[in-house]
This record gives structure tokens, sequence and C-alpha cells, in this order.
């Protein structure tokens, strides 16, 4: 990992993020450690895998609106101060989900889970855009990034392997310790990390940053693609794990490493990331994300064998990130005075559509099978980048013109 640099007094950002790398890791595998779940849960306690699926609508619920308390908080408290009581605290959820005898107790503990998370990755974009330069925040953005993307395939791998080996509990205990060994190493660090300090009267009222963000047309724009993008994405991943392990027989270890090769399609992004954007630039980015999504899910559905199954799994990464990183770029400059709150508004607009897109396609699921999610997502992802993509081309004639 290259050395940035912060700006107060020059000192060295990299250690930093390597810490807030590895608290991303553990968030993102939280996110997904319950998608090879589903069918175990729903085997343990009695109920549907659609049912079962709540433990992942939860968690992002719960993350969601959430964004709207750490936002504000962060940007009168600290950043890094925020994120680091985030990250201890996350173990809790993972505890209660881990000794959990009921249904019911595993969804409290994993919106606990997600209320405690949801500090983690919005915080640490947000730290990133106050101490790295523009010039050099999209590489450090994707570097950062390979942690939360490490877990996504860590989540679905583990969660998978532990229930074919010594029980699914157990993933819920290993992520408590990641977590409280990770915000440990955090809290340690509080004193010598730089803080941007707030301006004078921020955060006096903890609505009136969320306000800013939204008298701003552009970043209104941004919360809603990334909403609906959240939706129709994750409405389908949530269940490529059971719908592997159900309809193609695949062990549910298997079917969950291959749903966790969504993050080998994502490094590809991120090892080149400066390179995908001189290439392509952002409104081509966008464009071959929403193509290579389509193409992904059309093969889930429409194929049988594993390769053709590994294969759709990494396009399905490669094809997010590459759409989902221009958002997310520009989420980190849509609203500078208070940063904060815009990352952590996007990231509750992102996972409030994905607990949407989870709950539409369990409903789906229940009255179609697990098959139906495909289509769907076929249909209406290809509309989504198109429509972003203009708006794109459109905001870009507008500078040009010096109008925006």
């Amino acid at each position: 990992m290259g050395s940035v640099t912060a700006a107060p007094g020059n000192v060295s950002t990299t250690p930093v993020i390597i810490l807030l790398a590895l608290a991303a890791f553990a968030s993102a595998s939280a996110f997904r450690i319950c998608d090879p779940l589903l069918p175990v849960l729903a085997a343990e306690f009695g109920v549907r895998t659609a049912q079962a699926s709540s433990a992942v609508t939860f968690f992002s619920i719960a993350y969601g609106v959430m964004q709207f308390f750490y936002g504000p908080v962060g940007d009168r408290y600290g950043k890094f101060r925020t994120l680091s009581c985030a990250t201890l605290g996350s173990a809790g959820g993972s505890l209660i989900v881990a000794m959990a005898p009921t249904l019911d107790m595993v969804l409290l503990g994993r919106f606990i889970a997600g209320a405690t998370a949801a500090g983690i990755v919005p915080m640490s974009m947000a730290w990133i855009g106050d101490h790295v330069p523009y010039e050099q925040r999209q590489a450090t953005l994707a570097r950062f990034l390979m942690g939360s993307i490490s877990g996504l395939a860590a989540g679905q791998l583990l969660g998978g392997i532990y229930a074919d080996t010594i029980g699914w509990r157990w993933a819920f205990v290993s992520l408590a310790v990641v977590y409280l060994v990770v915000g440990t190493l955090l809290i340690s660090r509080r004193k010598s990390v730089p803080e941007k300090p707030s301006e004078s009267g921020a955060g006096s009222k903890l609505l009136a940053p969320i306000k800013q963000v939204f008298s701003v047309p552009w970043a209104r724009v941004v919360l809603l693609t990334v909403f609906i993008e959240g939706a129709l994405v994750f409405g389908a991943l949530a269940f490529v794990p059971a719908f592997l392990h159900e309809y193609r027989g695949l062990p549910v270890s298997w079917a969950g490493a291959i749903g966790g090769l969504f993050a080998l399609g994502a490094m590809i992004y991120a090892v080149r990331a400066n390179q995908w954007v001189a290439f392509l630039g952002e409104r081509n980015l966008v464009l071959a994300g929403g193509a290579m999504l389509v193409l992904a899910y059309a093969t889930f559905w429409l194929t049988s064998g594993m390769v053709w199954a590994v294969l759709a799994s990494m396009m399905c990464g490669l094809g997010y990130y590459l759409m989902h990183a221009v958002m997310q770029t520009n989420a980190t400059q849509m609203a500078p005075a208070t940063r904060g709150t815009a990352v952590s508004l996007f990231a509750s607009f992102l996972f409030l559509g994905q607990s949407l897109g989870v709950t539409g396609a369990a409903f789906l699921v229940d009255v179609a099978g697990l098959a139906a999610v495909f289509p769907v997502a076929i249909a209406t992802i290809p509309l989504l980048a198109g429509a972003f993509a203009w708006r794109l081309q459109q905001r870009k004639s507008l500078k040009l013109a010096g109008l925006a």
C-alpha cells in the first residue's frame, strides 16, 4: 500500500487506513455472512427460507437508519473517534446471534449488529475524504475498499464452512473476536490520529447537516440512484447461495464460497481502479457495470455448471463495483462541508435500498421460487445504469458550460 500523507503535519495515513480496512473487513463479513446460512437457519428454526432472510433484512435496515445518527455525530465529535467506538461495540450483536435460542433473538442480534457496524465504513470513507488530497483519494479509497471487499468474500465463505463443519454459531463468535481485536487497536490510536475540526456551531442540531446535504440537487440524484442500486443488485444477490444449494444441488459451503467470489471480481476493479477510470471515464464505467451485472445474473439463471456459477459471481462483483465506485466517489465530494453526513446518508440509502430489495425478493421467492429474482434484476438494472450515465453526462456538460 503506497504512502499517503495527511494534511496536518504530513503524518502518514497509511497505518490508519490499514486499521480502517480491517474494521471494514469485519463489517462487510457481518453483512454477507447470513447469505449461505439462510437454508440452515430455516431448517433449525422451522421456518421458510424467505422468513430466514429477515436476518439479512434486519441488519440492512438498522445499518441504513443509523446513518442519520452517525453522520452528524461524526461531523461534530470526530469521525475516527466515532468509528473506533462503533467497531468495538459491534462485537455485542454478533455474540447475541451466536447464543440465540430462537429466530427472534437472531433477528435482534442482527439488528444490533447492523446498528453498530453502521458507523465503520461510512465514517472511514469520510475520514479519508478529510485527510487525503482529492487527486489521491480514488486510489486510497480503492485500497481501503480491499478490506470490505475481502470481508464480502470471507463472510459468505466462512458462513458456509462453519455451517457444514462445527456449526453456524461459530461464524458469529469469530466475527465478535475480530471486532474486539480491531476495535481495541483503533481505540488505542485515537489520541494520535488527526481529526478535522468541526466548523463553528456544526452539529449543534443533528438535523442541520442532513438538511444541508439534501439541499444539494446532485446529492439527491446520487442518493436516489444508490438506493435503487442497492434494491436491484442485492435483492437478487442475497438469494444466490440459496439458489445454488436448492436448485443446483451444491453443499452450503460450496454455495457460500461461490457467492463469495463476488469479492474477487470486486478486487479486479480495486487493484486497477485508476486505470479503469482513465480508460472508460465515469459514464462508461456505469454502463459497463450495468451490462456486466445483467450478464452475470443471466448466467446464474440460465446455466447449470459450477464453472459458470463461479464466473457469474466474479462478473457480478466486477460489474457492481464498476458502477458503484462512480457513485461512491461522487458521494465523498457532493457536500464537502458536511462530508461525514453526506457519506453516511449515501450508506444509509444503499442499505435501506438493500433491505427493500431483499424484502421484495423474499416475497417473490415465496410466490414464484428462488429463480424468479434473476429476470427482475436483468430487466431493471440496465434502466438504472442508463439513467445515471445520462445524468453524469448532463452534469459534465453543465460543468463545461460553467453552469454547475
